[in-house]
């Protein structure tokens, strides 16, 4: 299935809701859609000592939150080396770390100041559907979209939408092996024998945040950015709800819109 135009997507959710799952589910079905996290993008920069990751790697260490102009100067950096973006943004990030200290600044003149600095705006994003993304982390505030929109133009939002009562029960039923990660829901996966992974046989734990309270002041705090942030994208026209009780309720669904929009 071909794109006919750039399917530039985010996917908003709260915690719980299934974003990861409908992300995979949407990039295994449509392979023009390259996946886009800031958080990774982020970890490769610590990971290779770039200029950029030399300087949060201390902000990410102590989980502090890094600051919205880094985090755009590495989008942009990523959609321009993809070529996705015209302009001069070139291969900045890419410097080994010998070129480098802890202390080195770029030098692309204005670019600590402008994080948008060597590339065009929004109105020059490529419309190629091999330009196609999902990207994931940001934004997660108007503030952050706002920014976003001068770098290129996302043209479609999708806000999932499940219960909190139902959410809640699918957390409080979660249950984790926490040496290798492997996750069992007694709702719908789960373990073969009650509280021990089906793999070593080692106890299953239940996170601490995955308790109510825990999810109930995430949960709030989830709703006061997001609705600012969905406001906005409404209001550019490119904002669409779905609803449903599971990720396979929802997933017909999001496909349907996804091949009307971009097929």
């Amino acid at each position: 299935m071909r794109l006919r135009r750039a399917a530039r997507v985010i996917l908003v959710g709260a915690p719980g809701v299934g974003k990861g799952t409908q992300s995979e589910r949407l990039l295994s079905r449509f392979p023009q859609l390259s996946a886009i996290s800031s958080g990774d993008l982020l970890r490769h920069n610590v990971k290779t000592r770039t200029p950029l990751g030399i300087k949060v790697e201390n902000t990410m260490r102590t989980g502090g939150l890094v600051p919205d102009d880094m985090i755009l100067r590495l989008i942009t950096n990523e959609l321009s080396q993809r070529g996705w973006l015209s302009g001069g943004l070139s291969s900045f990030m890419a410097m080994s770390s010998s070129a480098v200290s802890a202390t080195s600044e770029s030098t692309i003149p204005g670019l600590d100041s402008n994080p948008n600095a060597g590339a065009s705006l929004s109105n020059s994003a490529s419309e190629d559907p091999a330009a196609s993304f999902l990207l994931d982390g940001f934004p997660r505030t108007a503030v952050q979209a706002e920014r976003l929109d001068d770098i290129v133009p996302i043209n479609w939002v999708v806000s999932l939408q499940t219960p909190f009562d139902v959410v809640m029960e699918r957390i409080s039923s979660r249950w984790v092996h926490e040496p290798s990660g492997r996750v069992y829901n007694t709702s719908f996966n789960a373990p073969k024998e009650h509280g021990r992974d089906d793999v070593t046989g080692e106890p299953l734990v239940q996170r601490a945040d995955d308790s109510e309270e825990v999810y109930r002041a995430r949960f709030q705090k989830f709703r006061e950015t997001s609705e600012p942030l969905l406001e906005h994208y409404a209001k550019k026209g490119v904002l669409w709800e779905v609803h449903g009780l599971s990720s396979d309720e929802i997933s017909p669904q999001l496909f349907g819109e996804f091949e009307k929009r971009f097929l």
